[in-house]
């Protein structure tokens, strides 16, 4: 399981960009994830089967089903114009793709039976409607993706042992309390692109989960969320109308590693506000409208990546990067990035970069209207 989780999380998602019609979406290559999978394949294997028959087809058995793609314990019926889950699907298989059909509405026997399912890609269809005990009793499930559809609500009696949930361009507005009760084992939580703002979200929405990443890009939000998972990791917050960044926004998130701001509006970042996430790694901050590095990068003994470009930064003074005592900072800068700011770099000290490994490590530029 160990292996299983690192998998899920640091591997890269394989993906291909399909557009259809106006709509471009990000098609998941479901035979590379079970590949990826071997262990829970191999686990799930109640026939103690080695494995080797793992490339045969079973497209003309009939137990798959018709216009789809079978291979044992996978059916791909990816852009077959369905509008409904198709029936009699073999009660062993552990990946179920269903990407890119005209689905509007999961009812409540469609995965009745399906004890092994692990995987359950639904990702652009037209789901407005899930039953609520449509997912309920299905405990294996570890990765359910449901990008692209038309729900307005998070589904009710998730299975309990999911790893990944994505919602990613969906029609969700609100997230009620207690909304993801019992995952205990989620990992990623993607909610990106909803047009979810910071009043959407009632208190208590995220209780119990001990996610490790959150993404709520392009939603409406104009502050950092302070209710999210104390246990994240990475928050990915891109596109969105954020203004400025105070103490509170960042108090609860002692954990983050990885934080995104990207293409904001941000223009004040708070004295010691950075000071509350101090195992912080990456800081993206970019395409905002700062007039001044962020005080406190100094204190950030682990901060490796810090990208402020595109901003309205017009000096850069010798202590806003690195610490005043040799030997405080734990980890090397391997990246800022300070260019398409105002700031006339052959003013900038050489002792502003003395805490940066590499002589790329920076990135200034000139600055064009």
């Amino acid at each position: 399981m160990r292996l299983l989780l690192l998998i899920v999380l640091l591997l890269p998602l394989t993906a291909v960009v399909v557009v259809v019609g106006a709509k471009k979406y990000q098609r998941v290559d479901v035979m590379e994830i079970a590949r990826n999978y071997d262990v829970m394949v191999a686990d799930q294997d109640d026939d103690g089967d080695d494995g080797d028959d793992d490339d045969r087809h079973y497209d003309d058995d009939d137990s798959c089903p018709p216009g789809c793609h079978c291979t044992p314990r996978v059916v791909q019926c990816s852009d077959q114009g369905l509008i409904g889950v198709p029936g009699k699907l073999p009660a062993d298989i552990v990946m179920l793709d269903l990407q890119n059909n005209d689905i509007s509405e999961i009812k409540e026997d469609d995965f009745k039976g399906l004890e092994k399912l692990y995987g359950l890609f639904l990702i652009n269809n037209r789901i407005s409607k899930i039953h609520p005990r449509a997912l309920k009793n299905m405990n294996n499930l570890r990765l359910l993706y449901l990008s692209y559809n038309a729900l307005t609500q998070i589904p009710a009696d998730l299975p309990p042992n999911l790893v990944e949930l994505r919602f990613h361009e969906n029609r969700i507005n609100r997230i009620q309390k207690d909304a993801f009760k019992g995952l205990r084992k989620l990992h990623v939580l993607e909610l990106g692109a909803n047009p979810l703002a910071n009043g959407g979200m009632e208190l208590g929405a995220f209780n119990g989960l001990s996610t490790l990443y959150v993404g709520m890009s392009e939603s409406r939000l104009t502050a950092v969320p302070k209710d999210l998972p104390s246990s994240i990791t990475e928050l990915n917050l891109e596109y969105n109308k954020i203004f400025k960044i105070e103490v509170e926004d960042l108090i609860r998130y002692k954990n983050l590693q990885r934080l995104s701001l990207s293409f904001n509006q941000i223009r004040f970042v708070e004295n010691g506000s950075l000071a509350k996430i101090p195992n912080i790694r990456q800081i993206h901050l970019d395409n905002n409208a700062l007039k001044k590095v962020p005080a406190g990068l100094g204190s950030l003994r682990y901060l490796q990546v810090i990208f402020l470009h595109a901003n309205k930064i017009s000096s850069v003074g010798i202590n806003d990067f690195c610490p005043l005592r040799f030997g405080e900072k734990k980890n090397l800068y391997n990246g800022i990035s300070l260019f398409a700011n105002p700031v006339k770099y052959w003013d900038v000290h050489p002792g502003t970069f003395r805490c940066v490994g590499g002589r790329r490590g920076v990135q200034l530029g000139n600055f064009r209207k």
